[in-house]
């Protein structure tokens, strides 16, 4: 009589076969919500997928997915001719993703109250049981702070890196230095830190207004040895397009905020192909 498998040892060797053939693994954190952590995860993945790459988007914000709203994304996953797994959504030839949101059917307003042990369960799920196409990045947005999600990538995606988002006013930097912590005690290493809402361009007039200080983020970066990857400016033009699922405004060189978060993704790239060499 055949032994039947460990289905926690078959998803062990799904997860580590998923993984293998993914050559960049990056997890877009944040100490505290509503520094813009979710929209430049969402645009990052976007940007290097128009540069040609392969890019999966992972949505493990649980209780409050937002990058299918983001993106504006229409498509929910599809099944797979192997029983119990599906295809990603797909956004585009190149962009690929997973939210709990396209798994909810038609009313994207239901709360999700899961403990931790549900929520380490369903992120196993979405690499293993998700047929993703080999991406060549795998972007993982994480809810703030340093709880069960965060954690669970740190130890299922031992070669994941992270970048830190933050605002530069005080109250956010306290909290930057707690993720810079978690990725010190956990062994994952930090790719830089992003300053986001770092002034204001009046359309009006044209001058630069510090509403929320200014170079908070960088500061922090070079007192602890880090990468400073760049400054987003806040943009009403970006703010409404989120809103509205549109990245057309991407192709818009001309906004302060397109060309910062090109910029950025410049960066990244650079640093990730820098270290497959």
């Amino acid at each position: 009589m055949e032994e039947k498998k460990d289905p926690r040892k078959i998803q062990e060797e799904e997860i580590r076969k998923k993984l293998s053939s993914i050559k960049h693994k990056i997890m877009v954190m944040s100490g505290k919500g509503g520094v813009g952590k979710s929209s430049i995860a969402a645009y990052l993945a976007v940007l290097l997928s128009k540069k040609g790459y392969k890019v999966g988007l992972m949505d493990i914000d649980l209780h409050g997915p937002s990058i299918p709203r983001i993106l504006g994304l229409k498509s929910g996953i599809m099944p797979a001719p192997v029983p119990g797994k599906a295809f990603p959504a797909r956004l585009s030839d190149n962009l690929e993703v997973i939210s709990i949101e396209v798994l909810m059917g038609e009313d994207k307003d239901i709360a999700t109250i899961w403990r931790g042990p549900i929520k380490i369960g369903v992120i196993r799920q979405f690499i293993a049981d998700i047929e993703w196409s080999n991406p060549d990045f795998l972007i993982i947005d994480s809810p703030p702070g340093t709880g069960d999600e965060p954690l669970t990538i740190a130890q299922t995606i031992s070669d994941s890196k992270a970048i830190i988002v933050t605002t530069p006013q005080e109250i956010s930097l306290a909290d930057v230095r707690k993720s810079i912590n978690f990725c010190q005690k956990v062994n994952m290493e930090i790719l830089g830190i992003i300053e986001n809402m770092s002034g204001f361009v009046c359309p009006h007039c044209g001058k630069e207004i510090d509403l929320f200080k200014k170079r908070g983020g960088e500061e922090v970066a070079r007192a602890k040895g880090l990468r400073f990857l760049g400054r987003i400016p806040l943009d009403p033009k970006a703010v409404e397009a989120a809103d509205n699922g549109d990245i057309s405004f991407l192709d818009d060189d001309s906004l302060p905020f397109t060309r910062a978060i090109k910029e950025i993704t410049d960066r990244v790239e650079e640093l990730c192909m820098k270290k497959q060499a």
